[in-house]
């Protein structure tokens, strides 16, 4: 059986090992209370309010009202013509849509979007070509800068990646009749969902953002957020609510809770969905992820002061609380994967039944609820959940593999600057034969990629030394931790050494 395990020498006296097994089990409390919140959220969903969402939505207007589309791009060639191509085909009267392209670009973008932007107006459709002296304020001083000159009362946003079907503003404007309704938000789909595991448990995780916890939200009255894409804003509720904002590195959720604290109403149309290219690029996908979680710490530390002032009832505040702070639970986890080793080494000498039962409980809160959460989405969503349950473990392990990405961002959010906006590359990926890999873009890839090589090496460690000495009951565990620190590291450097 070999040797037993020695803990290190600063953590050999009592004191040492009791305040260790305290941290590591406050830190479960955090990750336990988050799980229990997403239960919460997926309560909400199932208690029938779906079904209120789905039904028949509001008859069109009688005067359809004037529409502006705006799509935003920066460096885009892959992606714009098609971005144009879909706009352009969408099903509305032309004498009452508008398309701007704010193009921001410095690249060949904008001369292969000129060219076709041309094609588009010789066949009647008015299209703006929308420059700007330079780059301030990123998307959120395009969308200010677009809003400025816009002609529609209602403005549709989509991101380079996304191909809005013809039919989704006939689909969407109805809901405007109610002239309290500010938004409305579309569900993403994905064009390259099976391209790669990365791109399925992408998929995975948004599918569970928009169907339980839009819906959970919205059917509870809380705060939801328009996710900067795929929807549509009245004008007047951008304006009301203080217009486009550039001290956040996500302008959606900034502008959403400035809105709804506004008294703006927010809808959620599920039945609704608007398909988009997900990240095949390792890189790219952790900038993204950097962005978005940085960003709803921004807005935390920005608004959650005056949420929680305001005359909003407590649940509300609570849950937008939630919300806005989930991304503290990468900080969390980063903690956990750093102590978890010595402490199993700590546990299998105190022998301590209490400590036993308290972590089991808190890991099977905090585990269990990210499974049935994700599971209920699938299930409700794509059918056959046993057929995509397999994806659900590799789902955990990337996310604890984003756990160095994700704490950097919340910390800099915390302590640092806003940062720049990091956009993330399109390639024009729909299928498995397609390929980035010749393609320009690159998102950057730092240091910090060899962090996670070397936990991924440390957990490798912990298991021979957890199996060398007949300590099994861990080794499923180590194994996520194992697997997702260096599938995110190895391939941060694998495809950041992939050039053109």
């Amino acid at each position: 059986m070999g040797a037993p395990m020695m803990l290190p020498i600063f953590l050999r006296s009592p004191l040492a090992g009791d305040l260790l097994l305290a941290v590591y089990l406050l830190v479960w409390v955090v990750l336990a209370t988050f799980g229990i919140h997403r239960l919460h959220l997926v309560r909400l969903y199932r208690r029938g309010h779906r079904n209120r969402l789905a039904a028949v939505p509001p008859a069109p207007p009688a005067e359809w009202p004037r529409v502006t589309v705006q799509l935003p791009v920066y460096n885009e060639q892959y992606v714009v013509e098609r971005l144009l191509d879909a706009a352009a085909s969408l099903d509305y009267p032309s004498e009452r849509l508008e398309i701007q392209l704010l193009d921001d670009s410095s690249d060949a973008t904008s001369e292969i979007a000129a060219a076709r932007i041309a094609w588009w107006r010789s066949r009647g459709l008015n299209v703006a070509h929308v420059r700007r002296a330079d780059r301030s304020g990123f998307k959120a001083g395009a969308l200010q800068h677009g809003l400025e000159r816009a002609s529609g009362d209602l403005l549709a946003i989509f991101d380079a990646d996304f191909v809005p079907p013809p039919g989704f503003l006939r689909a969407l404007v109805p809901y405007f009749q109610d002239e309290t309704v500010g938004m409305v938000q579309s569900r993403w789909e994905h064009l390259n969902e099976t391209y790669s595991l990365l791109s399925r448990a992408q998929a995975i995780s948004l599918d569970g953002h928009f169907v339980v916890e839009h819906t959970a939200r919205m059917v509870g009255g809380s705060y939801f957020n328009f996710n900067g894409t795929a929807g549509i804003l009245r004008k007047a509720c951008i304006r009301d609510a203080g217009g486009w904002q550039s001290d956040t590195l996500t302008e959606d959720l900034d502008l959403s809770y400035r809105a709804q604290m506004k008294g703006w109403r927010f809808v959620f149309a599920p039945h609704v969905s608007c398909p988009a290219e997900l990240p095949v690029e390792m890189n790219a996908f952790k900038a993204q992820q950097h962005r978005w979680v940085k960003g709803s710490i921004q807005v935390a530390r920005k608004l959650l002061p005056a949420i929680w002032r305001s005359p909003a009832p407590l649940a509300v505040k609570i849950e937008a609380t939630f919300h806005l702070t989930y991304n503290v639970a990468y900080v969390a986890l980063l903690l956990l994967s750093l102590i978890v080793y010595p402490v199993v080494l700590e546990r299998y000498e105190s022998r301590s039944l209490l400590f036993t039962v308290a972590d089991a409980l808190l890991f099977l809160t905090a585990t269990a609820s990210t499974l049935v959460y994700f599971g209920v989405a699938q299930n409700d969503l794509r059918g056959g959940w046993r057929k995509r349950i397999q994806y659900l473990p590799f789902v955990m392990a990337l996310g604890i593999g984003l756990a160095v990405n994700n704490t950097r961002a919340v910390l800099g959010a915390l302590f640092g600057t806003r940062g720049a906006f990091i956009r993330t590359p399109k390639f024009r990926i729909a299928g498995r034969g397609d390929s980035w890999r010749r393609k320009g873009y690159r998102a950057p890839v730092g240091g910090w990629a060899l962090l996670e090589l070397a936990l991924g090496g440390y957990f490798a460690w912990a298991m021979v030394s957890l199996f060398h000495t007949a300590r099994f009951a861990s080794i499923p565990f180590f194994l996520l931790y194992l697997f997702g620190f260096l599938y995110v590291g190895v391939l941060s450097v694998a495809h950041a050494s992939t050039r053109r």
